[in-house]
């Protein structure tokens, strides 16, 4: 039933999975011997720590009087095991209980063990009846924690409560929010399941898969389900994986990731967290980094010289003993092939088969096994700290309760069990300069966080970090953490991408998965991955996006702003232009291309268009009320002068070439080329006046992003709308005027050249209004380029094509009888067309004659409109004397035409 025994006065048991599994569990109908299968090393080891303490303590004196016992027995990792085994310490004389007998006095006063919650909890129900103190140094499940089902469970490592807060701290750490989870289905691995994704909530992780591996190892769905939870490791986009099982399923899985090249980040609880065989597997450095959390460790004085010569010892028996070291040194046929392969060839060229992993190179060499020893067990990682620890904590509970002393122990030795439990409960010991007591029913230790260090083919386990369980708190020494990915950083593990700052995280149905979405205009954020947008602090701002706020800036239309500059150059262009025309015309001011031009009123329309050039200036720099003020009143005058200019130009034309007399005399009333300047130009004066003084322009400010836009704010644009469309107006009538008029004489054509210009200036500001209204920030751009665009209409066409007659025209092309000749033609065909007029029809000498003694007095100098008038009368007269009706009305047009 159980396989080691020391003798003492004081039975300690020990329950330990010195075997991995039972053999045959699947499909039993009766009670048979469990037949114990897989030589577990870790446990025996474990084991042998509980024997080597019990061993120092007797020889110590620290119970005089007292030499403590124990006795072993093997759960092989099984329940029901442990079970029967817990029944059979219990015995008195070998009789074991039966029904609801209560046993006052065992033969075993307590236990340590066992390995796996699983039996721990199994066990814990059944010592619980007797008040048996039960002290386990590796289960960690946190249902243990319950002292109501549990009341006689002590353990010397933190409860499970603790690893997962620690585990979710670790992955939260180093940014892995969406990692896979596989776990056995046994209470511990349900249990630290359970409670890891509790913490992993807090911690912000999500578990992207969550996969179930069948606890027993001889399960029938084990490899299936192991297989499917490789694909499904594969598959996912998790590249962090935490495996809550025991080492013999993590190496299973892992042969499965090496043989399928899956390299992952694992996260080994403390079931493996040191596992030996996992670490020397053949192949581990392929399957990425591992972090372990193991419990804290400390020294054991003697403990590698007593594994060094390992003997049961006086009066002891140990069946543990003999079977590991006939795994470590019998001759076996397999052991001896292997030492004959060596003997011809290197050891690369003869693999070690798994069942040799425990046999020694002496294995065929040696006589007795059992006399044998090496240091093969003192080079296993030594995890044997809380079984150090339980069996000290009972120690000293039994000093308190047996009274001892110096010399001897003079309390009772056949002590009811609840007795020491009660002790142990209220012990407070210190041990290598550190003081222990129990937490509830936990002793209050840590844990540490250990990394897989790749060593030659092989790993070992390297401290980088601990938990503090009273502070709940997790320190890491990152420096010291070689990673084993392509670039060596610390590898990636999200369901979605870091959010940048700028962003903020929009969750979706998973919390840790989300979007990124842009911060709002006035917000920001200066972090990743932050829930939320902060919003500006005092008077800064942000676009959106923004990392920072920052201080808003004036806009406007800058000198050294490169448009401004080329507003400007083309401005000074223009008034240069101005002032070259003002020379040539001036110089030409007695040649008849003067007179067509208009004459003085030339000049007129100069100084107006540099009145308009000039109001450009005033849109550039920082608008003040003064200048809104001034810019748009220059402008609306200046250009209003000029139009009215052009106005009296197309009106001499209209009434040069009307045919019409009556309408002529009307029109001819009209025609004062002054009045109509001077009132045109007035009228926008008073439009100008009444708007500064009901409605003025003024500097607005308008916020546009990160700029605050100075511009002048024309009021309710009642006055700019009025005044523009004034200007309009007379822009109308001249095109209109033009085109009535448009049949005149090529060489000396006006009108073409108005028509152009105010098709060129209306185009311009009925395309300036829907760009004006929409785009708020290029306004003062906008109406400055509107009225350099229009000024430019006006020089080019009517002052260019003057100015290269008057340069590059002969003079005979360019004089006043040529002109008249001109107009003589035209007169003529004109006039013929309307009365069917040929050569031959008798009029001819009259038309002549009547046009050439036209031409003389207009030649004479009688120019004016009273001479055209008093012409007219003197054909009427010659008309009535002659009697001849057609002759006298082509005399009569002739005559005044050419006036």
């Amino acid at each position: 039933m159980c396989g080691a025994r020391g003798p003492g006065d004081i039975i300690i048991g020990v329950l330990n999975a010195c075997h991995s599994k039972v053999e045959n569990l699947e499909g039993r109908i009766q009670a048979e011997r469990f037949n114990c299968t897989g030589f577990d090393l870790e446990s025996f080891v474990e084991t042998l720590a509980v024997i080597h303490t019990i061993d120092t303590i007797n020889d110590s004196g620290f119970l005089p009087g007292i030499r403590l016992g124990y006795l072993v027995c093997d759960t092989c990792s099984d329940a029901s095991k442990g079970i029967q085994d817990a029944i059979h310490m219990l015995a008195i004389n070998q009789t074991k209980p039966f029904g609801c007998d209560l046993i006052e006095r065992p033969l075993v006063k307590a236990i340590i063990g066992a390995r796996y919650s699983e039996v721990s909890t199994a066990v814990a129900r059944l010592l619980g009846l007797y008040m048996v103190p039960q002290i386990s140094a590796t289960s960690s499940a946190n249902t243990l924690d319950d002292t109501l089902r549990y009341p006689s469970f002590l353990r010397t490592i933190p409860s499970d409560v603790h690893q997962t807060h620690a585990l979710a701290q670790l992955m939260a750490h180093f940014k892995w929010n969406w990692v896979g989870v596989v776990s056995g289905d046994d209470d511990y691995g349900r249990a630290a399941l359970h409670d890891f994704l509790k913490y992993a909530e807090d911690a912000n992780v999500c578990a992207a898969f969550n996969e179930v591996i069948p606890h027993y190892l001889d399960h029938p769905e084990r490899k299936r389900r192991i297989d499917e939870v490789a694909t499904h490791i594969n598959s996912s986009d998790a590249r962090v994986v935490l495996l809550i099982l025991k080492g013999q399923l993590v190496e299973q899985l892992f042969r499965v990731m090496i043989r399928k090249g899956i390299s992952r980040t694992w996260i080994a609880s403390d079931s493996w967290s040191q596992n030996q065989a996992v670490a020397e597997m053949t192949g581990i450095n392929t399957i990425g980094d591992v972090f372990g959390i193991r419990f804290i460790t400390g020294p054991n004085p003697g403990y590698e010289h007593f594994l060094t010569n390992l003997s049961p010892g006086r009066g002891a028996v140990n069946r543990f003993i003999e079977e590991y070291k006939d795994l470590r040194f019998e001759c076996t046929p397999e052991a001896q092939q292997h030492q004959d392969c060596l003997k011809n060839r290197t050891a690369d060229q003869c693999p070690l088969p798994d069942s040799l992993k425990l046999k020694s190179k002496l294995a065929c060499v040696l006589p007795d096994p059992q006399k044998a020893n090496d240091d093969f067990l003192a080079q296993t990682p030594d995890q044997t700290y809380a079984h150090r620890l339980a069996t000290w904590s009972i120690a000293f509970a039994l000093r308190s309760l047996l009274q001892c002393n110096t010399t001897t122990c003079p309390g009772e030795r056949d002590f009811k069990p609840g007795n020491l439990l009660l002790e142990m409960k209220n012990v407070n010991f210190t041990l290598d300069k550190r003081e222990f007591y129990f937490d509830k029913s936990s002793l209050a230790t840590g844990y540490e966080l250990i990394n897989w260090v790749k060593r030659q083919k092989k790993r070992h386990f390297e401290v980088i970090g601990a938990y503090n369980v009273s502070k709940r708190t997790l320190g890491i020494e990152e420096k010291t953490i070689e990673w084993h990915t392509p670039n060596k950083t610390i590898p990636e593990s999200k369901c979605s991408q870091s959010c940048p700052p700028g962003t903020f995280k929009k969750i979706s149905m998973i919390f840790c998965c989300f979007n990124c979405s842009e911060c709002e205009e006035g917000s920001f954020t200066n972090d990743s991955d932050l829930h939320n947008c902060l919003k500006c602090p005092g008077e800064t701002w942000s676009l959106r996006g923004a990392k920072k706020c920052d201080q808003r800036t004036e806009s406007f239309l800058k000198w050294d702003d490169p448009f401004a500059i080329s507003l400007l150059v083309v401005t000074g262009i223009g008034l240069l232009l101005l002032f070259s025309i003002f020379v040539i015309f001036l110089n030409k001011r007695s040649s008849v291309i003067f007179k067509v031009a208009g004459g003085d009123i030339v000049f007129v329309m100069m100084a107006g268009l540099a009145v308009s050039f000039g109001a450009v200036v005033l849109f550039v720099s920082k608008p003040t009320d003064d200048i809104c003020k001034s810019r748009q009143t220059v402008y609306g005058l200046g250009f209003t002068l000029s139009v009215s200019c052009i106005l009296v130009k197309a009106f001499r034309t209209f009434l040069a070439f009307l045919f019409d007399m009556n309408q002529q005399h009307i029109l001819n009333k009209l025609y004062k080329p002054v009045v109509i300047v001077v009132s045109g130009t007035g009228i926008q004066g008073l439009i100008c006046t009444f708007w500064l003084i009901f409605d003025a322009p003024k500097v607005d400010q308008e916020t546009l992003g990160m700029k605050i836009v100075l511009q002048c704010n024309e009021g309710s644009n009642w006055g700019f709308g009025i005044m523009l469309s004034y200007i309009a107006l007379l822009a109308s009538i001249c095109f209109l005027l033009a085109l009535k008029g448009r049949k005149v004489p090529q060489r000396f054509n006006e009108t073409g050249y108005i028509i152009f210009s105010m098709i060129i200036y209306l185009f311009v500001w009925v395309c300036f209004i829907p760009i004006y209204v929409t785009k708020i920030q290029q306004r003062p751009a906008v109406q400055a380029s509107a009225i350099v665009v229009s000024n430019f209409g006006i020089i080019f066409c009517h002052f260019f094509p003057k100015c290269y007659m008057m340069l590059c025209k002969k003079k005979h092309d360019t004089d006043r009888r040529s002109y008249l000749k001109t107009v003589h033609n035209f007169s003529i065909s004109t006039i013929s067309n309307e009365l069917s007029y040929t050569p031959d029809s008798g009029h001819g000498s009259d038309i002549e004659n009547s046009f050439e003694k036209s031409f003389y007095i207009t030649d004479a100098g009688a120019s004016t409109p009273n001479s055209s008038r008093a012409s007219a009368m003197t054909m009427k007269e010659e008309s009535h004397n002659t009697g001849n009706s057609s002759s006298n009305q082509i005399r009569q047009r002739l005559r005044a035409k050419s006036l």
